[in-house]
């Protein structure tokens, strides 16, 4: 009996605790739902109130966010590769510069030329008109935003001269224009099938957030492996090597000799 008795009693505690956490769960989702989209009250949500500013002031809403997101990029992608500064931290002295970026060179730009590109399908709903909005993206909008962009990343890293920009935009234009035309159908399509015009810039900033956080990330780790290497041949000791043969140990100084 007491056995029995006591193997119930745990059953319904576990089932109690299983309950509890799902309700906590199931709050904090709740609550998260509720200060985007304001639930039943009366009170506007966050995202109701960034929609309603994005209508109200399309280009300074998006250079706001465009901002914004440039320099969270610089920072997570940092972090994701272990990038730190001399000083060791995170917050390099690119991330204002993406910020400036953001603002006011990456959304003005996106603003006056999907703005260009909405007026010209305005009112055409049909398949092929939908297409044929894909295709201009794709050859004449996409090619413009990321020759600028790169030209962009080549004057933040250093560049200073017409030759070296050029140099830049001609080595990577093509590699970005084909992660381009992969992932720009897909997030246009989304767009036209789920969400209003005066959202597209945001979405599409959203998503190339993700994706140049990657490509950042993937070229800084590129970056840091190519001085890891350098560092140790100077030295005559590859990373394997033991310390105090032909080099030093690998230690935090070494980690951030490529910190901007």
């Amino acid at each position: 009996m007491s056995v029995k008795f006591e193997k119930e009693t745990i059953r319904e505690s576990a089932s109690q605790g299983v309950q509890a956490g799902g309700a906590q769960k199931h709050g904090l989702a709740h609550d998260l739902g509720t200060a985007l989209t304001g639930g039943k009250s009366q009170q506007p949500g966050y995202l109701a109130a960034y929609l309603n500013e994005l209508q109200s002031h399309p280009l300074r809403t998006k250079m706001l966010t465009s901002g914004t997101l440039s320099a969270l990029q610089e920072v997570l992608a940092s972090w994701i590769a272990h990038d730190r500064s001399k000083s060791g931290h995170y917050f390099t002295a690119r991330v204002p510069k993406m910020a400036v970026y953001g603002a006011f060179v990456s959304a003005p730009l996106g603003h006056v030329l999907i703005g260009i590109l909405q007026r010209l399908f305005s009112g055409r709903t049909s398949l092929k008109a939908k297409i044929l909005q894909i295709l201009v993206s794709n050859l004449l909008v996409s090619p413009i935003q990321n020759t600028v962009y790169l030209a962009s990343m080549a004057l933040i890293a250093g560049a200073r001269t017409f030759h070296q920009v050029r140099a830049t935009v001609r080595a990577g234009l093509w590699p970005v224009m084909k992660v381009s035309w992969i992932t720009s159908p897909i997030a246009l399509a989304f767009a036209q099938k789920f969400l209003p015009e005066q959202t597209w810039v945001p979405f599409f900033n959203l998503v190339a957030f993700v994706i140049g956080t990657y490509i950042n990330a993937h070229t800084k780790k590129k970056r840091l492996a190519a001085l890891r290497r350098k560092y140790y041949d100077e030295r005559g000791s590859g990373p394997s090597g033991p310390p105090g043969v032909g080099g030093p140990s690998r230690g935090p100084e070494y980690d951030r000799r490529g910190g901007y």
